[in-house]
Formats: structure tokens, sequence, C-alpha cells
């Protein structure tokens, strides 16, 4: 299986060594930039799994970078390194496209697992995209329509946030999604719901789905970390 690629881009060089060896040990290739427009340069260049980007860099900052990439490819996962500690940052780098947001000073494990899930969902993303629809029991979801088709032919329209919501939780199928995910994902931080909004989501596609609402198969509320969505058909 070919390596998986890494575009690492920041400034401080000692902190740049360390990551690159930590990720090459996981087995990813690395390649680095030590200011935002070299990052630009190696970026139109090559391909890579995910974009690891400094905010605070020379010649052009973390936040223009990652714009410039989303302009052009907007699928491929960006996660944004920055001294700054403020929601305003987060939102800010969130925003700009970026998938994930890590304050340093950071462990390098938490980088590691960070970088693992990234490139991972990248993969399954992949995978989705290969269909617009997705079975659940005798049930069948159309992204593209907003529509939930049953057994009889007859179809329940879904809303857009319900489709958003089952897309994610179908690409992370058998793994747990955290609450603060499904907010970045799907309500993009512009109105902050509340844990029972999420629930209230979770009830609804028990009824649309689960043969008993009361003990699902395939929707489940995880206490303290989040929701899942299992499927023992696909894996």
């Amino acid at each position: 299986m070919s390596k998986k690629r890494i575009l690492l881009a920041e400034d401080e060089e000692h902190l740049l060594e360390a990551i690159k060896l930590n990720l090459e040990l996981e087995g990813y290739k690395v390649t680095t930039a030590n200011n935002g427009k070299k990052a630009l340069q190696i970026f139109k260049e090559e391909r890579f799994n995910l974009i690891i980007l400094d905010v605070m860099m020379p010649e052009v900052d973390g936040f223009v970078v990652a714009e410039t990439i989303r302009l052009e490819n907007s699928d491929v996962p960006i996660m944004f390194l920055t001294a700054k500690n403020t929601n305003e940052d987060k939102i800010a780098g969130l925003k700009k496209g970026a998938d994930d947001y890590l304050t340093k000073p950071f462990n390098l494990e938490e980088l590691i697992l960070r970088v693992n899930n990234l490139v991972k969902r990248s993969l399954k993303g992949d995978e989705l995209k290969e269909f617009n629809s997705y079975k659940i029991g005798d049930k069948t979801i159309h992204f593209n329509s907003f529509e939930l088709i049953n057994e009889d032919g007859s179809i329940t329209p879904l809303t857009k946030k319900e489709t958003m919501l089952l897309k994610l939780l179908i690409e992370r199928r058998n793994e747990a999604v955290s609450r603060e995910q499904i907010l970045e994902t799907v309500w993009n931080y512009d109105v902050y719901p509340s844990t029972r909004t999420i629930d209230n989501f979770i009830l609804t596609f028990r009824k649309y789905f689960e043969p008993d609402p009361k003990n699902p198969v395939y929707f489940h509320s995880i206490r303290g970390v989040g929701y899942k969505f299992t499927d023992t058909n696909h894996h």
C-alpha cells in the first residue's frame, strides 16, 4: 500500500523536525515547508492526504494558505497548529475550511492520533463519494435529493441538517463521533445547538430506521462521548 502523504508547513525548525520525524515513524511520507508561500508552491505540484499548517508563518499566514487551498481542493483535510488558544481563532480557522485545530504546546501523541483520524476520514470520504445513496435496513437515503425512500416506495423528505448528520455518521460508521465534531461539521459553529437538539435528531433517526426505537441497533448515544451509527453490513 502506498504511503499516505502529508504537507507540513511550520516556521519553527525544531518543531517542524520533531513533527516530521514522528509522522514518518507512523509511516507517512512528509513534505515540509517553512513558510506559507513555499507551502502553496508545493501544494500546487503534488497531491496530499492531509495538510498541517502553522497559523503564524512568514510570507503568507496559515489562514490565507488554507483559503487558497480550499479554492482549488475542497476535500483535502487541513489541520491548523496555533499558539493562540482563543475561541475566536478556532472559529476563524474552521471558517477558513480547517478540519481540525491544535493549540501549542501540544502532545505529539495527540497530534498523531488526530492525524490518523483525519487521514482515515478522508479515505472513507472518498469511498462515500462513490455513492449518493445509502441503505439502512429496508430504507434508502438519497443524499442529493434529501429524501428517504421507504420499502413501500413512499418518500419521507429529510431536512438539510438531517441529511448532513446522517452523512457524517455514515462516513464514520462503527466509530463514536463526538458532539464537538457534529457541531463543527453540521452546524459549522453558526448556531450552538444544545445536546438535546442533537439527541432529538437521533430520536428522529431511530423512528425512521429502527425496527424497535427503544432498543436501537443502528443509532446509539454514547454517554460522555457522542453518537455512533453501527452498520455491520458495511465496514
